[in-house]
């Protein structure tokens, strides 16, 4: 127990440098950028479902400054070298500002925020979306990489939970993936209003795999703020992670029945 104490002060619980202070400013403002789009919705109107909507600047927002929040600091329990965690973060971080910036961008002009290749200029906004998307897979899957390479530090039950966390999350990036690339082929192929519609079935799957990094690990820390045995709190993690991913499970027969 008293080894379990020193390693959470040491990781998780201590003050983070100001590199990392300042990315989770920027998660903040993301998260905020969300809820002012989200007031913009509320006094423009206009549809909330649709390629040209101002849900996916409320959503992109949210989901970033939450994911990258999430991310900031459960990495701090993983077994990496302060500057390697450090540049890795500053990338995911520029990389997160530039979805987000191009989401909203799109969404100010009143055009499809995905997939849309009508003029060079939103061509080279959904190109650059793209290329985004595969940097963060690239760094996530690092990321995850590394909580599977080192026993990740923290209390009872925060190694599992990290571990699934990143893990759950790669279906996340997995369904991504799979989601611009249907719509980019029938972009390609001259279905472009098909391919606005064609990734439905999948965003089910993506949104509950996003945020496993995010309310696994945070379990474990609340659990590390209880009296309960460290047995105890192993024992929850273990059936939360269950649990998530049977939603996972449940979200992906979905994402198949409906494809």
């Amino acid at each position: 127990m008293a080894d379990e104490k020193k390693t959470a002060a040491t990781t998780g619980s201590a003050r983070p440098p100001l590199r990392h202070r300042l990315y989770e400013a920027t998660a903040l403002l993301l998260i905020l950028s969300g809820l002012v789009h989200l007031g913009v919705f509320a006094v423009d109107g206009g549809p909330w479902n649709g390629p040209v909507s101002w849900r996916k600047p409320v959503t992109f927002g949210l989901s970033f400054g939450v994911t990258l929040l999430a991310v900031v600091r459960v990495t701090s329990y993983l077994r990496v070298g302060p500057r390697l965690r450090t540049a890795l973060l500053g990338v995911f971080t520029a990389d997160c500002v530039v979805e987000v910036g191009g989401i909203t961008l799109q969404a100010w002009r009143g055009v499809p925020l995905h997939l849309d290749m009508e003029t060079p200029f939103d061509t080279a906004v959904s190109m650059t979306l793209a290329v985004g998307g595969g940097v963060l897979v690239v760094l996530l899957t690092v990321f995850a990489v590394l909580s599977f390479r080192y026993r990740p530090a923290g209390p009872a039950g925060m190694a599992l939970a990290v571990r699934s966390g990143f893990a759950i999350l790669l279906v996340a990036l997995a369904s991504s993936a799979a989601m611009i690339a249907r719509g980019v082929v029938l972009t390609r192929t001259g279905h472009q209003e098909a391919a606005y519609h064609s990734t439905a079935s999948l965003k089910p799957l993506h949104g509950i795999s996003l945020h496993a990094v995010l309310v696994l690990p945070a379990l474990a820390w609340l659990l590390s703020r209880t009296p309960w045995s460290a047995t105890v709190r192993r024992w929850i993690v273990a059936a939360a992670v269950g649990c998530y991913a049977a939603a996972v499970a449940a979200a992906g027969v979905w994402a198949i029945v409906t494809y």
